[in-house]
């Protein structure tokens, strides 16, 4: 067995080498957006019924995945708790980024989205009516310090636009209804488990979706779209959506939350070298620094979140 071969076994036994599949494929949900966006004039809501139509029968294999270890039986308020969840979390927040992403870069996107664990910290400050700690403070103007800087990225690079702004409203509110969904999870997550959550919610947020889409949307257009279209809309829902999750779970599994969270830390700077790669967009000393920025502040972020996100 090579030295490799060896490296990448100790890595999948002690969860590092899963953690960084789970980074990197979350990462490339962007990218994939944006290239659906670039094969043809493609609506939002289309782009996202394609994912997620992908995506359901993924996401029920996710539950029933789960289902040997599911440590409670779900009841009706169970059901109605996860129906909204998913209505947050992968309906309404996937929906605001496929609209943000229309207009700014997928690495600004990412930026954006990886603030959502200030916004849970701040969220958890309104219920709770505790004074953040100093270092928390810090942390929260570092993370904003750090955001500015990728925003002047992107003005700069598409002359100062108004659509940069909306577009970054658009994500800025999907990073609020993650953080909502995100504390919405509470006591359900260690109760019903993080992959079968993630499964139930999925297929909630899926139906959300393709009943909207069916709606006031063109299914008759569906058969018309490109290949690539499809292409990536199933790449979405694989690599960037179900897997993840999948080895998210693995990956805490064997080296926990924490250290998983971690490795999450990649997942930013993956996303910038995979939109400079894919989609040529540019990188400047400002996304590097604003990026290097953000990563640091969500770092010193106390309390930190409990576990890993599985992004929308």
């Amino acid at each position: 067995m090579s030295p490799t071969q060896v490296r990448l076994r100790r890595w999948s036994q002690d969860g590092r080498l899963y953690a960084v599949l789970a980074a990197a494929g979350f990462s490339m949900k962007a990218v994939f957006v944006k290239l659906g966006y670039a094969a043809a004039p493609v609506e939002p809501l289309t782009l996202l019924a394609v994912r997620m139509g992908f995506a359901l029968p993924l996401f029920l294999w996710l539950a029933w995945l789960a289902r040997a270890h599911a440590a409670a039986p779900l009841s009706v308020r169970d059901g109605i708790h996860i129906a909204l969840l998913g209505f947050l979390g992968y309906y309404l927040s996937s929906l605001f980024d496929f609209y943000g992403l229309q207009t700014i870069t997928a690495g600004l996107e990412r930026l954006i989205l990886y603030l959502y664990p200030t916004l849970v910290l701040l969220f958890q400050v309104c219920l709770t009516r505790e004074q953040p700690s100093g270092r928390t403070l810090q942390a929260l103007a570092i993370c904003y310090l750090g955001l500015g800087i990728g925003f002047v990225h992107d003005l700069q690079v598409a002359g100062w636009s108004r659509d940069v702004m909306v577009g970054s409203a658009w994500v800025f509110a999907s990073a609020v209804t993650y953080a909502l969904y995100y504390l919405g999870t509470g006591a359900l997550v260690t109760r019903i488990g993080s992959m079968r959550l993630a499964g139930l919610a999925g297929s909630a947020s899926c139906v959300f979706v393709l009943g909207h889409f069916m709606a006031v949307g063109d299914a008759a257009a569906l058969p018309a779209l490109p290949a690539a279209v499809w292409f990536n809309g199933g790449l979405m829902a694989v690599v960037s959506t179900t897997l993840p999750i999948y080895w998210l779970a693995l990956a805490i599994g064997r080296m926990g939350a924490a250290q998983a969270a971690a490795v999450g830390n990649l997942g930013p700077v993956l996303t910038v070298f995979a939109s400079w790669l894919l989609l040529g967009e540019p990188v400047s000393p400002y996304q590097l620094g604003g990026l290097a920025l953000v990563i640091f502040g969500v770092s010193r972020l106390k309390p930190a979140p409990k576990r890993s996100p599985d992004r929308s």
